[in-house]
């Protein structure tokens, strides 16, 4: 069976991820992403309202053309999890392949929001469920099987789903860490990726993502982020002004901890911008997460400068506001507020948690630094940096290879400096360049099998 993979997306840049794998006559395409740092660039661009050929044509999504030159049909799309950078694109793109999208039940959940927010594009593809550690077939050939296996990330339901074929599976490793001690989920599946790389015909190609294969030892696991804050949180219980909180919307685990660490010093917990309302709303609704039942949700701008009004009236010393903006997104609430543009006051030595690292993209850097240089104006005192990433370090990409034994290996989430540390720890493990170690570019095809 001829197995070839198209890397549409996301093999310059961190974002647009899409890759696409042929077996046979059968298609599977994972991922359909944004690359967000092109949207934020342009003043005011509303991406529900632009055609997909001018996001293509400004970096924001996939440059999905080169599908023409698979001969298949795709038979499903599968994005990994909810980050938009792995479901942004699937409102523009999605409704191009009679195929249905296949994902677990938060991600379901968040591509549904998102295909609704589509004003340009009527995307019909049907939303199937699958759970981690379920398989389904795929085509009617009864030789290619699709399985998703559970990893842990950033978000919660994460998977890494593996397509199982007559020459050995094809695993697409983005994105995760090994984490064994979560907060919210099971741990990542190490034995179930050891058993698929002593399977069958073993582990054909593995293509993985390569953020912090650059960075020496292993990711912590998020239980020590949770330590972290608990000791930030513990040690300003005592201060009677203003402390406000950001992270990243998606870390539902994140959230419920700075939810729990409010209450355990006294403050009631109100979540506040548009993407934590939905992000939060959704992990309740479908029971990964359990608020009390106190705790505000307000994404409507009027709705939330309601809630900081009322913060203000009541005494600042009694709440957390949570809200969005850990990088500086200019119409964020906390840039906002760092503006003095809500009824929220900032004042000297009110303080400001960023749980949460900057993105390292350069459009990211510069508004988290502006965004903290206008908090610093008006007195805030910034906590930093109460984090940890929601990507393999070096030994954990050591161990993946160890694991799976894959006998080809695709680099992908970086641009072309960002692969070397991959490379190099390939290259130790006894991989070529150029022969079973394929280093790419988006828009090209990789024939593993004739």
């Amino acid at each position: 069976m001829e197995i070839e993979i198209a890397t549409i997306g996301g093999y310059e840049e961190v974002g647009r991820q899409m890759t696409a794998v042929r077996a046979g006559n059968d298609v599977v395409v994972f991922d359909m992403g944004l690359n967000l740092s092109k949207v934020l660039i342009h003043d005011n661009v509303e991406t529900e309202k632009m055609h997909s050929l001018d996001l293509i044509d400004m970096g924001a999504i996939p440059d999905d053309r080169i599908m023409s030159d698979l001969e298949g049909d795709v038979q499903a799309i599968v994005p990994t999890h909810g980050h938009l950078d792995h479901i942004g694109a699937l409102s523009k793109l999605a409704h191009r392949y009679d195929a249905p999208i296949v994902a677990t039940p938060f991600t379901n959940a968040l591509v549904e929001q998102q295909i609704e927010g589509e004003q340009k594009f009527g995307v019909e593809n049907d939303l199937v469920e699958m759970e981690a550690g379920e398989t389904m077939s795929i085509g009617d050939s009864g030789q290619v099987e699709l399985e998703f296996v559970n990893v842990t990330h950033s978000i919660i339901d994460a998977i890494n789903p593996v397509l199982h074929t007559p020459e050995g599976a094809v695993v697409y490793g983005l994105d995760k860490r090994m984490d064994h001690t979560p907060v919210i989920g099971d741990p990542i599946d190490m034995d179930r990726f050891r058993e698929i790389g002593r399977e069958g015909e073993g582990v054909l190609c593995y293509i993985e993502d390569c953020t912090n294969a650059n960075k020496k030892g292993r990711t912590p696991s998020e239980a020590t982020a949770r330590r972290h804050l608990k000791d930030v949180m513990y040690s300003v219980e005592d201060y009677d002004g203003g402390i406000v909180a950001t992270t990243f919307s998606s870390h539902i685990a994140r959230v419920k901890s700075l939810v729990e660490f409010a209450k355990d010093i006294g403050r009631q917990p109100v979540l506040l911008g548009r993407s934590m309302e939905k992000y939060s709303g959704t992990a309740e609704r479908l029971g990964f997460v359990d608020f009390p039942d106190d705790v505000g949700m307000f994404g409507h701008r009027k709705s939330v400068d309601r809630t900081f009004k009322r913060v203000m009236n009541e005494g600042k010393e009694d709440y957390l506001p949570i809200v969005t903006g850990h990088q500086g997104e200019p119409r964020a609430m906390l840039t906002r507020m760092a503006r003095g543009e809500t009824p929220y006051e900032l004042e000297d030595g009110d303080k400001v948690i960023f749980s949460a690292r900057v993105i390292p993209e350069p459009t990211n850097e510069g508004q988290r630094y502006q965004a903290e240089q206008l908090l610093g104006m008006q007195g805030a005192r910034i906590y930093d940096d109460i984090h940890v990433s929601g990507h393999l370090n070096r030994e954990g990409h050591y161990e993946m290879l160890q694991a799976l034994q894959p006998q080809n290996v695709i680099p992908a989430h970086q641009d072309m400096s960002g692969f070397s540390g991959y490379v190099n720890l390939c290259e130790d493990q006894g991989y070529k360049l150029g022969r079973d170690l394929h280093v790419t570019r988006n828009g090209n095809l990789i024939q593993l099998v004739e």
